[in-house]
């Protein structure tokens, strides 16, 4: 699926109307509200310069125990959120749509691969996110394609703006805990779609998705950071941090009603 990331800034591919042709009429406005769940690819977290002093580098430059760069690998874990959208059929086939989608909290789960320890280095951080697009989608039928039976397949994509929270990230080793700053990112996210609509009434349609989402980029704040030993033996080391960041993408089930006015 990492395939279908796209470099564009803005992505129309266009709009879904239902096998009734009646929720899909030009001209009509809708609103719709969903819920999903997504699997998170993997990823990992990197300084975003392996070679700064002032304030200084997470990782460094180096090479880690396990062949690669000095890093923490992981991913986001499942992914639930709830999105509202607001749209307009402007073709029998094309619909646009503004629409605001809201993860409230996922997890990074990892480990580090420092050479200073063979141990278990494991990695977490609490995350949500918040994100606009502007979305279009194709309805295949209405587009020439046959349809099946009550199924209105459709395609779309869209692109917008994400912002990323990111709280403390806590790096576990036998003897002590390296807590990293919160942060946050603000940037250009995408998303890809592939789905089918159902129409329940003349003005309520049920949408079944498969989503792509580049959100874009997680990233830690510079700020101070410290360090804490498990047996209280040393009061917290204090580290003054540079920024880290890691990439975030997914892919998973959208199910959303639809209601046209």
């Amino acid at each position: 699926m990492t395939k279908w990331r796209f470099r564009a800034t803005f992505l129309i591919v266009a709009a879904v109307g239902l096998f009734s042709g009646t929720i899909a009429q030009a001209d009509d406005f809708y609103l719709r509200a969903g819920v999903g769940l997504e699997g998170s690819e993997e990823t990992r977290f990197k300084d975003q310069s392996c070679s700064s002093t002032a304030p200084a580098a997470l990782y460094g430059c180096g090479t880690g125990n396990d062949g690669a760069p000095t890093s923490s690998l992981g991913d986001f874990g499942r992914m639930a959120g709830f999105e509202l959208g607001i749209g307009r059929a402007v073709a029998p086939a094309l619909r646009l749509e503004a629409v605001l989608q809201h993860r409230p909290s996922f997890s990074f789960k990892g480990r580090a691969n420092f050479v200073q320890t063979s141990a278990r280095q494991s990695v977490s951080a609490d995350l949500s996110s918040l994100s606009g697009m502007i979305a279009a989608y194709v309805d295949l039928p209405q587009a020439g394609l046959r349809k099946f039976g009550p199924f209105s397949p459709f395609i779309g994509g869209g692109a917008g703006v994400s912002r990323i929270d990111i709280g403390e990230t806590r790096m576990e080793f036998p003897k002590t805990a390296t807590i990293v700053p919160g942060g946050q990112w603000v940037g250009l996210a995408r998303m890809l779609v592939a789905g089918v609509g159902i129409g329940l009434t003349e003005t309520v349609a049920l949408d079944l998705a498969y989503r792509y989402t580049n959100s874009g980029a997680v990233e830690t704040g510079s700020a101070t950071g410290r360090i804490v030993w498990h047996d209280g033996s040393r009061e917290p080391l204090e580290l003054g941090l540079a920024e880290t960041r890691a990439r975030l993408s997914g892919q998973g089930f959208w199910v959303s009603l639809r209601y046209g006015f």
